[in-house]
């Protein structure tokens, strides 16, 4: 980042405060607007007039693509814009319909980025930048294909275990889970007892709750095949010392020490699962427990989506905890455009990657890290390394770019540039966005 002391970081929190209340807060005649092409720069010529012939006279084989219900919040209008997606399999291409206005949204066009895969009720894809969240089938030849036992859970890690979480989030990712929530939290004693009511009558309640209010835990919503009983399985016996006997391998056996102090929770059942995610990840839009970030002697990493995508979160988390800086708050966000473009302003005209930048970071989800620097001889933005990892592997081999990046412009973090846009760049995320 340019320099411009504290006038220009005064500037840029402005800017990031008006555009969250027009978030929030959009004109009324927002409501009715039509939404734009995914990306405006490149696929305006994709979109179709309003006389469009609808899709339901279109003559589509059923082997030829597979059809999902999705929906994506507008920020703009505050509501939620339902399209029904249309996957072809055999060139990778995406076509996408406005269901309410009955008309063309996207034309058929390649898109690499998204996979088959990817495509099950549940998950949330991104296509051309914009986010997704595929809400049901769109015909009952893909139920009947596609249709699987993807399941949601929660993975709670608690405070014992939390200096290892990314040791715990390479666990649950190299065991086939995908993290599709994510949020270091604070509980008060009345959300430890909403999270433990089952356990009212044991003899162990109390310490129970001043335990996991103790200090800041991870929630993550996973999502897998039977994920209830899976994730259940990868925890082991409750009881640490009877893990480290039975299940050697497990999460509590590796990471836990007693019965209470066993590293991580999981819901026993597919009910108890929809409400535990509900108190953490509240689905009428409410922030659960609050996040644990401390505004203080902080700066801002990021962990960017071509390396969350491809699995790196756990060992870049670890790498940083390694190195001797706290990770004092974690969210995982998936951003629209407007906020990147935002985020990085002080980049515009300044940088000739900036474009390419603002896609990498609306492309997928990515990780929002507070670091706190207590040591004064350790600097974060040192450790990150040059942003080139090209430049990074000749230079300082041994930082994070030089390890994770690819290239400049997918180089694994973004890391805060001016010392006194660190507490700016975490207010961002956990103050702004986060609310």
């Amino acid at each position: 980042m340019r320099g411009g002391g504290a006038s220009v970081a005064r500037k840029r929190l402005g800017q990031r405060r008006r555009l969250a209340e027009f978030t929030l807060h959009p004109s009324p005649e927002a409501e009715g607007t039509v939404p734009c092409a995914l990306d405006p720069r490149a696929q305006m010529d994709k979109i179709e007039s309003s006389d469009e012939v609808p899709h339901i006279q279109l003559n589509l084989s059923q082997d030829d693509r597979f059809a999902f219900i999705a929906e994506w919040y507008d920020p703009n209008a505050s509501l939620f814009r339902r399209y029904e997606l249309l996957y072809y399999p055999k060139d990778g291409s995406v076509e996408m319909y406005d269901v309410k206005n009955h008309r063309t949204f996207l034309k058929r066009t390649k898109y690499d980025d998204l996979h088959l895969e990817d495509l099950f009720v549940g998950n949330k894809v991104t296509v051309f930048s914009r986010h997704l969240s595929l809400v049901d089938y769109g015909d009952q030849y893909t139920a009947r294909k596609l249709g699987s036992r993807k399941e949601r859970t929660l993975a709670l890690v608690k405070p014992d275990a939390v200096p290892k979480i990314g040791e715990l989030i390479d666990i649950i990712i190299n065991a086939g889970f995908t993290i599709t929530k994510a949020k270091m939290m604070v509980l008060s004693r009345k959300e430890a007892m909403d999270l433990h009511v089952d356990h009212q009558s044991k003899p162990f309640y109390n310490e129970l709750l001043q335990f996991i209010a103790s200090g800041p835990a991870v929630a993550m919503e996973i999502l897998g095949d039977d994920a209830v009983s899976e994730w259940k399985k990868l925890l082991g016996p409750a009881n640490s010392g009877v893990a480290r006997s039975d299940a050697p391998g497990s999460i509590r056996a590796m990471f836990g020490t007693d019965g209470i102090r066993n590293a991580a929770h999981g819901p026993d059942s597919f009910a108890s699962a929809a409400r535990e995610l509900e108190l953490f990840f509240p689905s009428s839009g409410g922030r659960g427990p609050a996040n644990s970030a401390k505004f203080t002697n902080c700066t801002c990493c990021i962990i960017k989506p071509h390396a969350v995508n491809e699995g790196l979160t756990g060992k870049i988390i670890k790498a940083i905890l390694d190195g001797g800086f706290e990770i004092s708050a974690l969210q995982l966000f998936n951003m629209e455009r407007a906020n990147v473009e935002e985020f990085y302003e002080i980049y515009k005209g300044v940088v000739a990657e900036y474009t390419e930048m603002v896609t990498e970071l609306c492309s997928g989800p990515c990780i929002a890290l507070e670091i706190r620097q207590l040591d004064p001889q350790k600097v974060f933005r040192d450790f990150c390394g040059p942003s080139d990892p090209e430049i990074a592997r000749h230079l300082r081999p041994g930082t994070l770019r030089a390890i994770f990046g690819k290239n400049k412009i997918q180089n694994a973090v973004h890391c805060t540039d001016l010392p006194e846009d660190g507490l700016l760049e975490v207010q961002y995320f956990f103050k702004i966005l986060d609310n």
